[in-house]
């Protein structure tokens, strides 16, 4: 049966068990996703509390992390999504994020109308995939995709 969270706060707990689990058995996170039959990006962001798992990969990365029954049925469990609080974030890498939308947020909204017209593009139906590439001017790059649906907005 489909379990739910009202709070965050167990699984976000489960989520530093986990990264310490991680770092104790010097796993990555492709490592741990390895045989979910879900991707890298899916798994992460379950891991740290913004998913649910299925059962069956509950248990491949519960037992990678050598995680209790409770923490792999927790997994389980529809969260209270949202990883970032009501302020600006503090984090270099994820405040970065936060300025690229505070930038380019008004012209993606503004393509994204003009090519597909008034409607969202979803983060329930999407795939996330971040790649390391060579910069050829010396150095790497970072190259995130973000493939959600297109979900035209219905007048009612």
């Amino acid at each position: 049966m489909t379990q739910t969270q009202f709070r965050n706060v167990s699984r976000l707990d489960l989520a530093d068990t986990i990264v310490l689990a991680k770092a104790k058995k010097s796993l990555t996170f492709a490592q741990i996703a390895d045989g979910t039959g879900l991707s890298e990006a899916f798994v992460t962001a379950a891991l740290l509390g913004q998913h649910p798992l299925p059962a069956d990969a509950a248990e491949v990365v519960g037992k990678k992390l050598g995680l209790d029954q409770d923490a792999i049925a927790l997994l389980q469990t529809i969260p209270v999504r949202g990883s970032i609080g009501n302020g600006v974030p503090t984090d270099p890498t994820i405040y970065r994020f936060y300025e690229m939308i505070q930038v380019y947020g008004t012209t993606l909204k503004a393509l994204v109308h003009e090519k597909f017209g008034d409607g969202i593009i979803s983060a329930i139906n999407f795939k996330l995939d971040v790649k390391k590439v060579s910069d050829p001017d010396g150095g790497e790059r970072a190259v995130i995709t973000l493939n959600g649906k297109y979900l035209p907005t219905k007048p009612f």
